[in-house]
């Protein structure tokens, strides 16, 4: 059975302001230094997806920049273009029926544009691992990563072994839990960090929206009867806005039965804010980490992003000083998670030349 890769690009990455921003969102920002986000997840697939069995669902207006900035690794034909955002249900369950209706039948390996991987060779055993598992068991498969702290900023996956097994049962997913309640439950072993990473047959997964999301079923179920006609786009166009707004999580993997998870160790990171930049850029010996043109005295464990402009900073601790083309950033590291309200005020206030 062949295996296809699905790579979600659609987000906005907000909490990275001012350098991600609606035309340009996170997944084009170069922040290890090496390649954009999205290019290095093309890049991390080949270990067992072809290139061209690669599909990447995006927002329309993304699409001219998507291919400018891959270089070729996309068919353009694989460019699934979403007319209005409508989270994850509706993008994964299109590309599904993409899948269906205009190639045979296989495994979808679902990955988002903007998260890192460090071991990249780990993490191929781990999916060759998930898409074996989907295709012997047909079931829902997702990854769970082995928790190194206890993250306040990730869901938990509670799992229990199946003996002689290689993979896991999941039990529940659990909400972002309280830093005491985090504590707990990497000190009992059997919580994984939810990934969002997942792994399943296209036929099944659709299958499971019949089941559980008949009302976006019905809405696939147009665009799909529709594909490869003459009225594809527009159908799509005009049924697409009207998909429920629902995550795939919480409409299917939370009531689905018998899902089963495979653990990754392999250095994942969902690099969601400014505050975990370290784990895709070296830290100096002063604990900072710069980039562009800047100088810092008698700095320690700052984050700085300079632009065209210098940035010079002087006996600071522990802060986010980012350049963007349009806006300046300066914010205490542990309140990173707070310039997504920024964005926010500024879309209240109608200043989306800023955004």
């Amino acid at each position: 059975m062949k295996t296809y890769g699905i790579i979600m690009a659609g987000g906005g990455g907000t909490r990275f302001w001012p350098l991600s921003t609606k035309a340009e969102p996170k997944q084009f920002l170069n922040l290890s230094g090496k390649d954009i986000l999205v290019n290095e997840t093309i890049d991390r697939q080949k270990g067992f997806v072809k290139q061209e069995d690669i599909f990447v669902v995006t927002n329309e207006t993304q699409v001219p920049l998507l291919l400018q900035r891959t270089g070729g690794r996309i068919r353009p034909d694989h460019v699934l273009a979403e007319p209005a955002a409508r989270n994850t249900a509706a993008c994964i369950g299109y590309a599904a029926m993409e899948i269906i209706k205009k190639y045979e039948d296989g495994v979808m390996c679902i990955f988002a544009a903007d998260h890192h991987i460090r071991e990249e060779e780990a993490y191929t055993r781990v999916m060759r691992e998930a898409v074996r598992t989907a295709q012997e068991t047909d079931a829902l498969v997702t990854i769970g990563i082995r928790p190194v702290f206890a993250s306040t900023g990730y869901g938990y996956i509670k799992n229990c072994s199946v003996e002689g097994k290689t993979y896991r049962k999941v039990e529940e997913f659990v909400e972002k839990p309280d830093a005491e309640t985090a504590r707990a439950y990497l000190e009992a072993g059997c919580y994984a960090w939810n990934s969002g990473m997942f792994v399943w047959k296209a036929s099944t997964i659709l299958r499971y929206y019949e089941q559980l999301l008949p009302d976006v079923y019905s809405c696939l179920t147009a665009i799909g009867d529709a594909m490869g006609t003459d009225v594809e786009q527009e159908t799509i166009r005009r049924v697409y806005p009207d998909i429920p707004k629902i995550s795939v999580d919480y409409g299917i993997l939370e009531r689905a039965r018998g899902v089963l998870m495979l653990e990754g160790d392999f250095g994942w990171s969902d690099v969601g804010s400014w505050d975990t930049l370290d784990t895709v850029r070296p830290r100096d010996e002063q604990g900072n980490i710069v980039s562009g043109d800047t100088l810092l005295l008698d700095s320690r464990d700052c984050v700085v992003y300079a632009g065209e402009k210098l940035i010079a900073a002087v006996g600071m601790q522990k802060v986010a000083i980012v350049e963007g083309r349009d806006a300046i950033l300066v914010c205490p590291l542990a309140e990173a998670q707070r310039v997504k309200q920024v964005v926010e005020t500024l879309e209240k206030a109608g200043r989306t030349d800023r955004l």
